[in-house]
């Protein structure tokens, strides 16, 4: 049984800091020469790039739900065995949800440390950690970090009116050359920040002192028993466009088409790139069309590949923005109509509020697959769907799923491994 430090980031509320804390942990650990794993708790795709870029390693998502207890404890198990240290950062509250991040960390044993910003506050700093510390007592609670602290005086302030029962576990300030920026969807991406080392490093000095940057206590992670997968996309081809524009995948996802069995090659639309030579099938991520829309309608080389590909009937698969793309046009949050590739019929429209969220899971003749969605725009489509997934808490209708040929399109993003058949249907073109 593989044995790691490890440690769960958890938070009061959502915006608290969670990443900025988690990446400075990661950083700081990582310039001392360790090999740090970090894991995002439920479907996130921009906190994972900036946690890649702090710990040097890629970043899964791990969530009872979407992922799977099985699958969970293999991810870990894999990464106790090469890593000196695990950080697994929380999603929204650290009781929110259901299943929450408490609730993980408490499947697998992870010690939990609890972020709040404490810009706003003073002794009440201590009635808030003493509820998250007490609230479920079978939690392994290592302490409270608080961010966003003004001065010395306010930290001293903050931990004297902790109980002895609660671990204080050090502050960092509230300064804007650590914060990171964010938008409609969330954080930027790393790639996006031009400073962002500059920023992870500031963070990390900050931190560097703290009980925090001490490393946890070792947690064991048991390796359930695994099965090889059947090599559903042998031989097979798969292009998947990759860039700003493109950019929301779960690496896990990526992982399996290669464990199927197939080629993955990357094209840039935002680069006008033509498709890979030899593609058998596209895969068009979610990322942010909206923020590129003037950029993709001018890019006609890839324009002409994906409609050549999608003439000749082979399989192209979309999600969210990358359905997005599909349609013959998208109006951005200015107001501004652009045309795009016009594969499917319909329209989209980004809005001001957000238009879903949460967890859902879909349906076909291969049975269920689990996901989630998070998005803004709205979609005006003659299409009917084929399939409509439904809710994680319940039976409400979610996500439609269209096809067009051999073009399937959802705003539902999957995660893959949760049924390697559903997907390879999709690759080959078959009925899903």
């Amino acid at each position: 049984m593989p044995s790691c430090p490890a440690l769960f980031i958890g938070a009061a509320a959502s915006g608290q800091g969670k990443t900025t804390v988690t990446a400075a942990l990661a950083r700081a650990h990582r310039r001392r020469g360790l090999r740090v794993r970090v894991f995002k708790i439920g479907p996130d795709f921009l906190d994972p790039t900036i946690l890649e870029r702090a710990s040097g390693a890629p970043v899964d998502s791990l969530d009872l739900w979407m992922v799977g207890e099985t699958l969970c404890r293999q991810l870990l198990a894999d990464a106790a065995r090469e890593a000196d240290l695990i950080l697994v950062e929380g999603m929204m509250g650290l009781f929110d949800g259901t299943p929450s991040g408490a609730d993980l960390a408490l499947r697998f044993g992870l010690p939990v440390a609890v972020v709040i910003d404490a810009q706003a506050m003073a002794q009440t700093f201590g009635a808030i950690a003493l509820g998250l510390a007490s609230f479920n007592p079978s939690l392994a609670f290592h302490g409270v970090f608080a961010n966003r602290v003004g001065s010395e005086y306010h930290a001293r302030l903050l931990e004297d009116a902790l109980p002895t029962s609660v671990r204080w576990l050090g502050h960092v300030p509230g300064t804007p050359d650590i914060a990171l920026p964010e938008r409609h969807l969330g954080l930027h991406t790393a790639n996006e920040i031009d400073d962002l080392d500059a920023r992870l490093e500031r963070a990390a000095d900050a931190l560097e002192a703290t009980a925090l940057a001490r490393l946890p206590p070792a947690a064991d992670f048991d390796t359930p028993p695994r099965s090889p997968l059947p090599r559903l996309l042998d031989g097979l081809h798969i292009a998947v466009a990759h860039d700003a524009a493109f950019s929301f995948v779960y690496p896990a996802n990526l992982r399996l088409l290669t464990s199927l069995g197939a080629r993955v090659s990357t094209f840039s639309p935002l680069a006008d790139e033509p498709l890979p030579t030899a593609t058998d099938a596209v895969y068009l991520p979610g990322g942010y069309p909206e923020l590129h829309a003037s950029a993709l309608a001018r890019h006609t080389r890839t324009a002409s590949a994906i409609r050549a590909h999608a003439a000749a009937g082979r399989p192209l698969f979309a999600e969210c923005g990358g359905m997005l793309y599909l349609l013959e046009s998208l109006t951005d949050s200015a107001g501004e109509t652009m045309p795009m590739l016009g594969l499917l019929p319909g329209h989209a429209a980004l809005g001001k509020q957000l238009a879903a969220l949460g967890m859902q899971a879909i349906h076909g003749a291969q049975g269920e697959m689990r996901g989630h969605t998070f998005h803004y725009s709205h979609v005006e489509t003659p299409l009917a769907p084929i399939l409509t997934a439904r809710r994680a808490q319940s039976e409400t209708p979610g996500e439609p799923m269209y096809r067009s040929g051999a073009i399937v399109a959802s705003y539902l993003h999957g995660y893959w491994p949760s049924n390697p058949a559903f997907m390879a249907a999709i690759f080959h073109g078959d009925a899903i």
